[in-house]
């Protein structure tokens, strides 16, 4: 308001709630479709890192031969590879799904990989030799040193789901924040832009709170340690 911008430049917030109000259901449709893929690629992200964490630190040729194999999909540009994926998959929820996996899941596979071999190693040969199977010194031992660590992941791969949610909608939909972005920012309306952005902050702040708050009712002992800078 001080320096006169166009509105189109940049909106002053009194603006933006404005343009917000004009159309709330709108807004609130996109925000479901955005958060049903968020949610899609966290939690197979979550399912798949786990196991693959497991495999990983089961085995050192495992390691050797996977983690190469996981730092190549890291190093792709998933805004590079999401046009392939829409033509190998479709113009699909799918395909936003596995963007938003592909976002998510590398930080909580190296998380959960670090926190399983913490366990200390005396342990594990206590442990081996009143004859514990290897899932019972996963279970009873590696996995209990590894929860602050997995819920680190857990914490990272949350937020970044929002970011693979975006990238995908950015290239394949036709409906969701980051689409309505586009279409926005394409008619010049910069404040209903700024307010899917808005919504996109928030929804990546509350579910990081809700891990952070899921962390503290199952294992307060963990939330302890690490969990002191969300007050």
């Amino acid at each position: 308001m001080f320096f006169d911008l166009p509105v189109y430049l940049l909106p002053a917030p009194s603006v933006i709630w404005e343009a917000s109000l004009e159309k709330p259901g709108t807004l609130l449709g996109h925000t479901v479709v955005t958060l049903r893929t968020v949610l899609l690629g966290f939690f197979a992200s979550v399912l798949i890192s786990l196991p693959l964490a497991v495999v990983i630190t089961s085995s050192q040729w495992l390691a050797n031969v996977i983690y190469p194999l996981l730092v190549l999909t890291q190093s792709i540009p998933k805004v590079a590879l999401a046009p392939i994926l829409v033509i190998a998959l479709g113009a699909n929820e799918l395909t936003r799904t596995v963007v938003t996996f592909l976002v998510a899941f590398f930080p909580l596979v190296i998380a959960v990989a670090t926190g399983l071999m913490t366990a200390p190693k005396e342990l594990i040969e206590l442990g081996r030799s009143y004859r514990g199977s290897a899932w019972q010194i996963i279970v009873r031992i590696k996995l209990p040193y590894a929860i602050p660590m997995i819920f680190s992941g857990l914490k990272v791969a949350v937020t970044l789901s929002v970011v693979g949610a975006v990238v995908a909608e950015f290239v394949n939909a036709d409906a969701g924040l980051g689409y309505y972005i586009v279409t926005s920012t394409a008619f010049f309306e910069t404040p209903l832009a700024f307010s899917a952005l808005i919504i996109l902050s928030f929804m990546g702040v509350l579910l990081f709170q809700l891990v952070c708050i899921l962390e503290r009712r199952l294992f307060p002992w963990s939330a302890g340690a690490g969990g002191q800078l969300i007050a």
